[in-house]
């Protein structure tokens, strides 16, 4: 009596399916995180370009630019406040309930994350800006010499 054995794969030709079935899953890999980042992703517009070209409603996008001077208005709720955000070629209205970043002034530049409802640019963040001349308010009255004594310590 014989028994039956089953083909044998030749070592040679795992190799080739370990390496289809590697590349296979590196490419899904890649497909699945690339959905998952376009859906996610936020893009950024300038005032003028929002206003010549909005996103459709509801879509999370980022708006730059400044605040404008004597703009920002407090609602009577104490959380709301409306400011316009403007670039050299146009302005939009936001309107933002929160707590504002201690750097968030008028004159100041400001990424605002949220969405369009209308004409308005609904903020669910707000990103304050700073100049190349920021100073933490604990440094802003040293001298320089205070201020490189005071960095020394702290590496």
């Amino acid at each position: 009596m014989s028994t039956i054995k089953p083909p044998m794969i030749k070592p040679k030709h795992q190799r080739l399916v370990l390496i289809v079935l590697a590349v296979v899953a590196l490419i899904g890999a890649g497909l699945l995180a690339a959905y998952a980042l376009s859906r996610q992703a936020a893009y950024f517009y300038l005032p003028s370009e929002l206003a010549a070209n909005p996103p459709e409603a509801g879509r999370a996008v980022r708006l730059g630019g400044m605040v404008e001077k004597g703009s920002i208005k407090t609602m009577p709720d104490g959380v709301t406040i409306n400011f316009f955000v403007k670039d050299d070629k146009g302005r939009v209205p936001v309107r933002f309930s929160g707590i504002t970043p201690d750097l968030f002034v008028e004159g100041s530049g400001v990424v605002a994350e949220g969405r369009m409802e209308g004409t308005t640019f609904v903020a669910d963040n707000l990103l304050a800006k700073h100049d190349e001349k920021y100073v933490p308010r604990e440094m802003k009255d040293m001298t320089s010499q205070q201020a490189k004594a005071v960095i020394a310590e702290t590496k």
